[in-house]
């Protein structure tokens, strides 16, 4: 298969000696950990000790409550399963189940550095322990604070001057990979004062500037939704249609941020200012308004027992968001956490959540992971682990019942097996960029590598453009995203078999055409072909120009098949 996008260069004459050192040194380097080498020779996994030294969740797995915590989960399932007849999907096995806690959590996939090094580990439990070295590895914060932070501070551009989106993602990527508590964590986001440089969590509120002024309603919204999975803000102009949030309840909410305003100093709280609704507001259409308008005082929609007091508004209302006994807020963050981990909530819309039962239901997932989560200082990383422990995160993506639509609704219902979601573009450049190397690309990489990888993902982020929502939601694929992903700058670099791209260096140094087409299905699907692929694909080698054209055809296959771009 020709492609005249191949493209050729030349060196000037007096480069090339000093070129040809460069590139004879670096391919010894590359050799000598070669990952295109038996699976021995792979570098064991690090002691599960030392994923604990580093802050990792290595105990977790041991730890009693957290067994029943996961058996509770199962059996609350499995009575699903059995409510709606059907019976258990099948386990996935150890690549699949890598490969969807690496787009999930570092949001790529596993190299085949990773894959070789996951495969060593023949001992029991290995999949847990690549857990908890996945989770203490900075790459896992990085890919969170990303997903969360597009909850959190919206994909808007915002007002450069006040607001920083990438120092407020890398503040938050530090928070997750020291492991804070998430309460504390938000606590400081709603509550900090400070420059948006030199306290990069007032991002969130800055956020919500326009115009030199913070807008209190908008900030109000933006945390009863991400905090409390509750639309307050749909009560904005009107009392809730089709929810008990009245107007009066979100005008008292979006009060608690009143005080806040911009200042030479950054972001400050003045107790001077109130909240004050006028008659042009759209908010004071739909009540009687009294001379130019009324001043609202901060109050909050239900429990005011758990509402601070002696401190400003922001940290008052930040102590009611994090009390306790708020079950919204350990409710909403489990059930986003899971949908980062499943590619779908456990109940959508993400930010509609139904209110609480008085009491904890014994036998629901949300509220068994809400009350874990609490009683374990709301810790991230166990949720984490927890969920990724569960049967319905270990079970293959197919079964039975899905040949119907009544039968694809039951098998949803029930989580009777693992939900299909396409990869984000995060995930999907993070993919594309990880198959072009055989070794992992770290943050102590090559400056050169860390570069070019940047450039890419920037300029590939750019020209495929969202396929999720704010809120986490999944927006309808387009065909000119298919385009770009098929015939793009970056699929044409991908493929590009040369003496650095993972293409070139499978042609180059497997032992013969099985070996290249099993490489090939390790660093872009991660896993091996089946017996019927590899009789289909062997004849697109064995009859190629030369071995790169044939690795080349191969990878390009594989980047544009639906398998590459949806976690499954």
């Amino acid at each position: 298969m020709h492609r005249p996008w191949t493209r050729r260069f030349q060196l000037p004459r007096q480069a090339l000696p000093a070129a040809a050192l460069v590139v004879l040194l670096a391919l010894v380097g590359a050799a000598s950990r070669d990952p295109v080498a038996a699976r021995e020779r792979a570098e064991p996994l690090r002691p599960v000790a030392m994923a604990r030294a580093a802050g990792g969740v290595g105990a977790v797995a041991g730890d009693g409550r957290s067994d029943d915590t996961v058996a509770a989960i199962n059996r609350s399932l499995a009575e699903r399963r059995a409510a709606e007849g059907l019976d258990p999907a099948g386990a996935a096995d150890d690549l699949t189940i890598l490969r969807r806690l690496w787009l999930s959590l570092a949001g790529t996939i596993p190299s085949l550095e990773e894959i070789r090094r996951f495969e060593a580990d023949t001992a029991p439990g290995a999949i847990d322990r690549a857990l908890a070295t996945l989770l203490a590895d900075r790459r896992s914060a990085d890919a969170l604070a990303r997903r969360l932070a597009a909850a959190l501070v919206g994909d808007e551009k915002g007002q450069f001057i006040v607001f920083r989106r990438d120092r407020f993602t890398t503040w938050l990527a530090d928070q997750i990979a020291a492991n804070r508590p998430w309460d504390e964590t938000v606590r400081e986001m709603v509550s900090a004062r400070g420059l948006w440089t030199d306290t990069p969590a007032v991002n969130f509120v800055t956020q919500a500037a326009a115009d030199g002024v913070i807008d209190a309603d908008k900030l109000a919204g933006r945390v009863s939704r991400v905090f409390l999975g509750s639309r307050i803000d749909c009560a904005q102009c009107h009392d809730h249609p089709f929810a008990p949030w009245k107007q009066g309840e979100f005008e008292g909410l979006a009060a608690c941020f009143a005080q806040v305003r911009l200042s030479a100093v950054g972001i400050e709280d003045d107790a001077s200012r109130v909240h004050r609704i006028d008659r042009t507001s759209q908010a004071a259409l739909a009540i009687p308004t009294v001379g130019e308008g009324r001043n609202v005082p901060p109050r909050v929609p239900y429990g005011e027992e758990w509402y601070g007091n002696g401190g400003t508004h922001r940290e008052n209302v930040a102590t009611w968001l994090i009390h306790r006994d708020h079950r919204r807020f350990d409710r909403a963050t489990v059930n986003r956490v899971w949908g980062i981990l499943f590619g779908k909530a456990w109940h959508e819309p993400i930010d509609d959540l139904p209110a609480p039962q008085p009491e904890a239901i014994a036998d629901d997932p949300l509220d068994i992971l809400a009350d874990d989560f609490r009683d374990h200082g709301r810790d991230l990383r166990r949720l984490i682990t927890l969920i990724a422990s569960t049967d319905a995160f270990r079970s293959v993506s197919t079964h039975p019942a899905l040949d119907s639509e009544r039968g694809c609704e039951r098998v949803a219902a029930a989580w009777g097996a693992f939900p299909i979601s396409r990869l984000t573009p995060d995930q999907v450049i993070g993919a594309m960029v990880a198959t072009t190397s055989l070794q992992t690309i770290r943050r102590d990489s090559h400056l050169l590598t860390r570069m070019i990888r940047f450039f890419r993902e920037t300029d590939y982020l750019r020209e495929y453009g969202q396929v999720v929502d704010p809120q986490g939601g999944m927006l309808p694929a387009t065909i000119p995203q298919a385009l770009v992903q098929m015939n793009g700058k970056l699929a044409r670099e991908m493929v590009e078999a040369n003496a650095v791209t993972a293409t070139g260096r499978i042609a180059g140094m497997a032992s013969d055409d099985r070996a290249r087409l099993e490489l090939a299905f390790l660093v872009a699907l991660t896993r091996r072909p089946t017996s019927e692929e590899r009789e289909l694909l062997l004849s697109l080698l064995e009859s190629a120009e030369t071995k790169g054209r044939g690795v080349e055809d191969v990878m390009w296959t594989l980047f544009n098949c639906p398998e590459f771009s949806w976690n499954h």
